[in-house]
Formats: structure tokens, C-alpha cells, sequence
């Protein structure tokens, strides 16, 4: 299994890659380049946050409490009627929610190398990004999001590779090999809320995106509109 430092160190490269390719290939700011490269960064250390305590882990939350909150100050001020210094109060909430409120919680439901170390998780928490950052360009929210996706997907190949060993010229895979880079694990009840969010998830991202419509969603059945329509009418 890889270390922390590992983690930081591949993270970190591929956010100054991102980044840098952000600003210079497609065109965005390098304002927002450097954005997508520091969560790149940050996303590297998201599958470890099921870990067992310790210092690293400890530091790996305080970065994430204090991230999320500047990543949803726009949100919050819109949710605040623009009230700045409600705004700010709000981020204060959510930095004691994410940083202590979180840990408890995954400390108690969590198994490290569970779900948190699957490719639906990475999907999630860069969905979740899509959603939470404001912008009125799809493409910059997809920015944001993809750069997520990275971070947390070489957490989890990084993984993969350390559970290679070589022992002279024969390679032999050790008991964490295919934990991290996985579908599903071993347990039903992690399996199956793992995807319940992914799918709603995934649904809210679409449609935040534009892709999808109410237009799109099939129309109930004549019966049953027919059925809601006298309900209404009783009441």
C-alpha cells in the first residue's frame, strides 16, 4: 500500500499537470487552472479519509474541512441571500461539520479500503464538486470536477501498484491487491448505498449540466394522471 507521502507527492504532480494543461490547452484562466490543480491535489488524499486515526489522517481532514467550505462560498452566499457575513458564518459551520462532525462519523461506519477506495466513489465526489461549485459555465464546473476525478483515481491506481511485489524475476500480488481499483466490495449494504448516491448523484449532475430535461423523463400513464388530477380536485 502506498504512504501518505506517496499520495501527496503523485497528486500534487498531477495537479500541476492539470492544471498547467487547463490554462494552456483548453483555455481557461489561470486563475481556474490553478483551482483545478489544487483540488486535483486535495482529491488525492479523499480515499484515506476512512483510515485508521492518526496524524496524517488528522491533517487529511483539517485541508478537506477547510477546502470545502471555499468551494461552496458562492453557493453560500446565494443560499444567504448575499448576505456576506452570513455567508462566512455558514462556511464556519461547515468547516466544524466536515472536520469534526464527518470524522466521527466515518471513524464509526467506515472500514478502510471499503467503498471509499472504488471507482464510484471517485465518481461521487466529483460529481459532488460539479454540483457544489458555482458557475455559470458547465465547462469550468466540469473543470473543477474532472480535476477531482484525477486526484482520487491516482490514489487509487497508486494503490493497485504497490500491491505488485517482486520477488526476483517472479511478481506476486499481495492481499490488498483489487481493493482499491473496484466496482463493488465485499459487503451489500456499503454496495448498495454507495450506488443509490451515485445514480441520484449522477441524475442531479445531468440535469445541473443541462443534458437531461422533465421533458426527457417519461410521462406517467394515463390512468395514473387521471388518478392524481381527483385527488387534487378532493382536496
Amino acid at each position: 500500500m502506498a504512504g501518505y507521502r506517496e499520495h501527496v507527492s503523485v497528486s500534487g504532480l498531477c495537479g500541476v499537470c492539470y492544471g498547467v494543461s487547463a490554462g494552456y490547452a483548453f483555455g481557461f484562466t489561470p486563475v481556474q487552472g490553478a483551482l483545478a490543480g489544487s483540488l486535483t491535489w486535495v482529491a488525492g488524499m479523499l480515499p484515506d479519509l476512512d483510515s485508521d486515526t492518526g496524524k496524517p489522517i488528522r491533517e487529511v481532514f483539517s485541508l478537506v474541512a477547510a477546502v470545502v467550505p471555499l468551494v461552496l462560498m458562492r453557493r453560500l452566499e446565494e443560499w444567504c441571500g448575499g448576505d456576506r457575513e452570513a455567508a462566512v458564518l455558514a462556511a464556519i459551520g461547515v468547516y466544524a461539520a466536515v472536520r469534526y462532525g464527518a470524522a466521527a462519523v466515518l471513524s464509526k461506519l467506515s472500514v478502510h479500503r471499503g467503498m471509499f477506495h472504488s471507482i464510484p466513489a471517485m465518481l461521487i465526489a466529483a460529481e459532488l464538486v460539479f454540483l457544489a461549485y458555482r458557475s455559470d459555465s458547465p465547462a469550468v464546473k466540469a473543470l473543477m470536477a474532472g480535476g477531482v476525478a484525477i486526484g482520487f483515481l491516482s490514489h487509487l491506481v497508486l494503490d493497485e501498484l504497490y500491491s505488485v511485489e517482486w520477488t526476483g524475476i517472479r511478481v506476486r500480488l499481495n492481499k490488498a491487491a483489487g481493493s482499491a481499483f473496484k466496482l463493488v466490495g465485499r459487503s451489500y449494504v456499503p454496495n448498495v448505498f454507495t450506488w443509490t448516491v451515485l445514480m441520484f448523484l449522477t441524475w442531479l449532475t445531468l440535469a445541473d449540466a443541462g443534458l437531461i430535461r422533465d421533458a426527457d423523463l417519461p410521462s406517467p400513464p394515463p390512468a395514473l394522471r387521471q388518478a392524481a388530477d381527483e385527488a387534487l380536485e378532493r382536496l
